[in-house]
């Protein structure tokens, strides 16, 4: 799925009813089957680029397609749809649902999209042990460390096979090995089924897997 933004801003009010600019007019177009990552300084806006492609936070300024759709002018109610069925969320703070075992956690992916949960199980264990957390598979978020956590969230980014992964840091809980491991998975996303990988990093030999690295600064991206 290609991904364009145009001239997205974005600002949040500061103390004293300040307005404090993020992003100052980005432009990002990522093709189908294409793996970017973005890198930047802390506090320069990453996640807050993604969090706006993702649909999670409304823009001030600008306009997102998705192919030939406009999708910043949607609904809430219909960008949610759009949500659950096209993106893959991979969040730097996991998220995972403490009352749920790590293999529901997975499987709220499926639930999301109304597809059976039978049907997507196989898939899931499968997912799980291929990033080593299938002996995590009956323990609660709290058990587990935090890079299991993380590849626990990974797995249920993708199950549903989605044509976009936004991944926000997802090798920054987790050692050298398994950081390999996601990435792999992130470059076969990619080249296997054609999704588009959006990847905001701090670490630089995990941008240097994507197929191009953009850099935010005062608020646009540039080449890195």
């Amino acid at each position: 799925m290609r991904v364009r933004a145009a001239g997205l801003r974005k600002s949040y009010v500061g103390a004293g009813g300040r307005s404090l600019p993020v992003l100052g007019g980005v432009e990002l177009d990522v093709s189908s089957g294409e793996f970017v990552a973005i890198v930047g300084a802390s506090g320069s806006g990453k996640s807050t680029l993604l969090n706006l492609v993702g649909l999670l936070e409304p823009l001030d300024e600008g306009e997102i397609w998705f192919d030939e759709r406009l999708v910043s002018r949607l609904s809430r109610r219909a960008q949610c749809h759009v949500r659950g069925t096209s993106i893959g969320y991979v969040f730097q703070s996991f998220l995972l649902i403490s009352a749920m075992t790590a293999l529901e956690n997975v499987l709220l992916a499926a639930r999301y999209v109304g597809r059976d949960q039978r049907s997507a199980l196989g898939e899931a264990r499968r997912l799980m042990e291929r990033l080593g957390v299938a002996d995590r598979s009956e323990h609660y978020p709290a058990q587990p460390s935090g890079g299991a956590q993380q590849r626990i969230a990974y797995c249920r980014a993708v199950l549903n096979a989605p044509p976009l992964v936004l991944a926000d840091e997802p090798t920054g809980s987790v050692d050298d090995d398994h950081a390999r491991v996601i990435l792999a998975e992130l470059h076969g996303l990619a080249r296997e089924r054609g999704t588009s990988v959006i990847l905001v990093t701090h670490r630089t030999e995990a941008a240097a897997e994507a197929d191009r690295t953009l850099r935010l600064r005062d608020g646009a991206l540039e080449p890195a």
